[in-house]
């Protein structure tokens, strides 16, 4: 396996809170999950994860983990691909493209190597824009800033391909925005300092960089809402994307529940892992759910029964053997050729 050095930090205390010390490091089968930009939830979520397989696996069965941040989604497909990673939380529109070969993968073709765990959480569409630019407080007011700045999301990330694919569906001609291509965290400090005047926060609930940016900006910023109207419209000819609320209070200046869209994601793994590997990695997580509550809310939307639909590609041998184990009927659809 390659060497990356975008390792994890905190998993000393993410281990404490779980209770227990990692053990000394074993010979073993080591693997990489590979996540997003720090200041969004892949990264906490990822982090979270490997520590608990480091915590659970590493002593009794010499298997480790560790997370790494990366640019995102697409760049992920890459690093399973390469084998630079072995794991990866990858966003709905990004798998389903990966799968198919079509948007950013139509040169790359299918990638036949990717396989499914589980849905993790859904992602917030979360667009903020400079409240002097709000008429209708929907998504359709980014057209008033054309010709100012927006932030697409990091390079290669999933939030950069959805927007390419999001802002044609709602006759968004994002050409004639002034593009910068920041992670969260970098959004978050231009929008409160005035530097940009939009970005897509798309995460779970709440976004720790857009929790910054709302309460050091004031009542200067505002989020767009999404009529069903306009997620059927985002949706193009998909139906992806689905009707949300983002809880009023959910961040700071944010008095009012507001309409949003939201979209899946989804722990991968590249095919070539050992059934027994991945199988006790689903078992693992699923069995500890409190602890990963605990570090992430987004977690808490990671459900047994609701595992077995949306994949854009099939399951992994380990996880449908935990899953059948489990009780569920795994469809025909799901079990690789």
């Amino acid at each position: 396996m390659n060497c990356i050095t975008r390792r994890t930090f905190g998993m000393g205390v993410a281990a404490a809170a779980l209770g227990t010390a990692p053990a000394a490091a074993q010979r073993g089968r080591s693997y990489v999950l590979t996540t997003a930009t720090t200041g969004g939830t892949y990264y906490p979520v990822g982090v979270a994860i490997a520590t608990l397989i480091k915590v659970r696996l590493q002593a009794q069965k010499n298997i480790d983990m560790s997370a790494i941040s990366s640019a995102g989604s697409t760049e992920n497909v890459k690093l399973l691909r390469e084998n630079q990673a072995q794991f990866a939380i990858l966003q709905g529109l990004v798998a389903q493209f990966a799968a198919t070969g079509t948007g950013a993968f139509a040169n790359d073709g299918a990638q036949a190597n990717l396989r499914g765990i589980m849905p993790l959480w859904y992602n917030y569409e979360q667009f903020v824009i400079d409240k002097r630019l709000v008429t209708t407080g929907r998504i359709g007011d980014l057209k008033n800033l054309y010709g100012r700045k927006y932030s697409m999301g990091a390079r290669g990330s999933g939030l950069e391909t959805m927007h390419r694919w999001i802002f044609p569906n709602l006759g968004i001609e994002y050409e004639k925005f002034d593009l910068v291509y920041l992670g969260y965290g970098p959004t978050a400090e231009a929008l409160q300092n005035g530097t940009i005047q939009g970005g897509n926060f798309e995460a779970g609930l709440p976004t720790g960089s857009l929790t910054q940016a709302m309460a050091a900006a004031g009542d200067r910023l505002q989020i767009l809402e999404f009529t069903e109207e306009d997620v059927a419209k985002a949706n193009g000819n998909t139906t992806l994307l689905s009707q949300a609320t983002i809880p009023a209070n959910t961040y700071p200046n944010q008095p009012n529940a507001l309409r949003t869209a939201r979209l899946p994601n989804y722990l991968a793994v590249n095919a070539a892992v050992p059934e027994e590997d991945v199988y006790l990695v689903t078992k693992t997580i699923f069995e500890n759910l409190p602890f990963l509550n605990n570090i992430h809310g987004a977690t808490r939307e990671i459900d047994l029964r609701q595992s077995l639909g949306g994949y854009p590609f099939p399951l992994h041998p380990g996880a449908i053997r935990y899953y059948r184990e489990a009780g569920m009927d795994v469809p025909a659809a799901l079990i690789p050729a």
